[in-house]
């Protein structure tokens, strides 16, 4: 399964968000590549500050728990004064419609 989606950074906060994801936490990787994670990519629109993500994943579910993971949730935290963020600290994250797929 693959999926997009995109989120956004604070003009100011962009350099802080690229240098907090090299390298991303041995333990937030290890957590993404046991819940079925590969593939997974963050590119910056320079122009509005959108980041579309791009991840492929074996299943939903599995993604989803990611979000219940300790890690995951001490890692919004960390990002949380970068980006706009839910009341949990989750980005605010809207998914994208995929329209063209060439195998």
């Amino acid at each position: 399964m693959r999926k997009a989606f995109k989120m956004k950074v604070y003009p100011d906060m962009v350099d802080a968000y690229i240098k907090r994801h090299n390298p991303i936490w041995k333990e937030l990787e290890e957590t993404l590549k046991s819940h079925g994670i590969s593939n997974y990519s963050l590119f910056l629109d320079e122009e509005t500050n959108f980041l579309f993500g791009y991840v492929e994943l074996e299943s939903e579910v599995k993604w989803n728990e990611i979000a219940n993971t300790d890690v995951c949730k001490r890692w919004w935290e960390y990002m949380s004064e970068l980006m706009e963020t839910n009341e949990d600290n989750s980005p605010v994250s809207k998914e994208l419609k995929q329209v063209f797929y060439l195998t």
